[in-house]
């Protein structure tokens, strides 16, 4: 996405004059900038608009990332992002941001709109083998898996290989309900 499309309160106009410009219907708000209102949302157009939040050497994972893909409407709530190179980082969290301190691996990553982000298979484990403890994540499973056919499939598969992986079980088994209903 080219940057003259992107809108972050503060740089190039006021918050003050992004919010009016959104009660124009001139912008709307994505993320955590604004876009104009005709602009095609696409994946590069979602994680353009979290550049702030996800900063050198981490990568969107989790809901945010499944949201990147396509899944769903509006972005999350709160953020997720993991640790994308080899050295200790020393993120500056907040309330709507969630730092994962576990390496994802350069093969499981994917650039888009100028940020790293998990790609689709990594994305769905993720949040399979979270749902043990957080059944939140089974409607970004969801909609993930609808956007892409096949994926659900193609991540129970990915999910065998693994070994000694919390939630692995419940995610496993959720992943192949999911893939008997998406194929």
């Amino acid at each position: 996405m080219h940057p003259a499309f992107l809108y972050l309160p503060g740089i190039r106009l006021s918050p003050a004059e992004l919010s009016a410009a959104r009660i124009d219907g001139h912008v709307v708000d994505l993320g955590e900038a604004y876009v104009p209102a005709d602009l095609v949302e696409s994946a590069d157009v979602r994680a353009s608009t979290l550049a702030p939040l996800v900063r050198p050497g981490t990568a969107a994972s989790g809901p945010t990332a499944a949201w990147i893909h396509g899944a769903g409407d509006t972005p999350p709530s709160v953020h997720h992002v993991k640790r994308s190179v080899d050295r200790r980082l020393r993120p500056q969290t907040s309330g709507r941001l969630v730092f994962h301190d576990t390496l994802l691996a350069a093969s499981d990553q994917q650039m888009i709109g100028g940020i790293a982000v998990s790609t689709p298979v990594r994305t769905l484990l993720d949040l399979a083998t979270t749902l043990h403890r957080d059944p939140r994540v089974r409607p970004w499973m969801d909609h993930l898996a609808r956007v892409q056919p096949g994926l659900a499939a193609e991540a129970a598969v990915a999910m065998r290989i693994l070994t000694r992986v919390p939630g692995s079980r419940a995610g496993l088994a959720a992943l192949e309900r999911l893939a008997v209903r998406t194929t």
